[in-house]
């Protein structure tokens, strides 16, 4: 059966189509894909509570991808430290064809199916860790093998794809599969699919962060002050919640590097 990623899109002769509808019918697709997320939600529910039980007891959490999904992934990992000010190797993103593939598509890298166990033994990967597999279509070799090689070894597997009854999904305990339909152009999965897999990692992400603690009320106050719009941020936090002036909660800030520590330390 064709995957309905794979699907002809419902618009033709694109090449004779003004820019103006271009654009409208790529909005027009774009708008079902937020409602394609929320009927995924409360699997998405079960994979962030495993992600939180194992990372509140040291585990990690990894992506494991191909193309599009695999840079999705690593897009995602990588802005965790910043933004909570977690360790870097708190969440890792793993592409095929390694990270030379985030800039340049490597020919071939994600069909072999025994590579990304490779690239988590790098890590040195553990019973404690989630591998969590992206794959658009949900048959990506690379993806696949690496998911049965975690659940062979007693790692906690889960997957975000965007086709029903994949092999990807058949291969993760916790499977989050989001259904976007045929692309605008044929077969382009870095659109709605890419889109989903986009906002299903932020909702993981973002909801793995807070469960363990990294935000307070609605404020990121374990981010990295590392510019100077993020210190003007974290200055307005500590004002906010000290009563001090400006200058003094900026002073406060960088003499421990974090809004909560700097908080911590005023109200000591």
């Amino acid at each position: 059966m064709q995957n309905t990623t794979e699907q002809e899109s419902y618009y033709s002769d694109l090449d004779k189509m003004p820019v103006a509808e271009l654009l409208q019918h790529i909005n027009e697709q774009d708008q079902t894909v937020p409602g394609a997320v929320a009927k995924a939600i409360p699997q998405l529910e079960k994979l962030v509570n495993i992600v939180v039980e194992r990372m509140s007891n040291g585990g990690r959490l990894f992506y494991i991808g191909a193309g599009t999904s695999g840079r999705l992934g690593v897009v995602d990992a990588s802005e965790c430290p910043p933004t909570y000010g977690v360790p870097f190797d708190w969440v890792v993103g793993i592409i095929a064809g390694g990270d030379g593939a985030i800039r340049k598509a490597v020919e071939f890298a994600e069909d072999d199916p025994d590579q990304a166990w490779k690239d988590l033994e790098a890590y040195e990967i553990n019973g404690g860790d989630v591998v969590v597999g992206l794959a658009a279509s949900g048959r990506t070799p690379y993806v696949i093998g690496g998911l049965k090689a975690a659940n062979d070894h007693g790692i906690a597997t889960g997957c975000i794809v965007c086709n029903a009854g994949s092999p990807v999904a058949a291969e993760a305990q916790f499977p989050v599969e989001i259904i976007t339909g045929p692309e605008f152009v044929t077969g382009s999965t870095r659109m709605k699919a890419g889109t989903a897999q986009k906002l299903a990692l932020n909702m993981l992400s973002t909801s793995v962060m807070i469960r363990l603690g990294r935000v307070k009320g609605n404020k990121m106050v374990d981010m990295q002050l590392t510019n100077h719009k993020l210190v003007d941020r974290g200055t307005r936090m500590v004002m906010n919640e000290t009563g001090l002036d400006e200058h003094a909660a900026e002073a406060l800030l960088k003499a421990h590097g974090s809004v909560r520590k700097a908080i911590e330390n005023y109200l000591k």
